[in-house]
């Protein structure tokens, strides 16, 4: 299982933002959403700031033998209680799944980003719930924290 885990300069935007009608369309299983009149989903209407607020928001590409086959988008979440990492999306295609790579992405990126995170899914996704809950539990050794709040199933823990 190899792979390329590639921090997404600005020339990857439209890599990103092509990958994300692939998640789109994967993700309308649990969402309400349709294409538009020209066939394709909404552009994702935050992508761009991915490249401005670059010590907020991490774009990474992910590729296995010059193939793009996903993208992860991180961001700092700032509040008055606490600053925290979270995954804002998450994306391995089809193809490429069950084969350990997008495991050993979210580990990478748990390593790459040191510090609190907060990883959420939608109550109504259990594929993503159960892929969280097994990666974090490993990464952690147990050690993080599971709740279910407004709809979203959130894992809480220190990398």
């Amino acid at each position: 299982m190899n792979y390329e885990f590639i921090q997404a300069s600005k020339e990857y935007k439209d890599v990103i933002q092509n990958l994300m009608q692939f998640y789109i369309y994967d993700f309308s299983e649990f969402v309400h959403c349709d294409v538009e009149d020209d066939g394709l989903f909404k552009p994702c209407p935050y992508l761009e700031d991915y490249w401005i607020e670059v010590d907020q928001r991490f774009p990474y590409v992910i590729k296995q033998e010059d193939n793009y086959i996903g993208f992860v988008l991180v961001r700092i979440i700032e509040s008055e209680e606490r600053n925290y990492f979270s995954i804002a999306e998450f994306f391995i295609m089809k193809k490429y799944r069950k084969a350990g790579i997008g495991k050993a992405v979210a580990k990478q990126i748990f390593d790459t980003h040191k510090g609190q995170w907060e990883v959420c899914q939608l109550e109504s996704n259990v594929p993503a719930q159960q892929f969280w809950n097994k990666v974090i539990h490993e990464y952690t050794q147990g050690n993080f924290s599971d709740r279910v709040q407004d709809g979203r199933r959130i894992q809480e823990f220190e990398a």
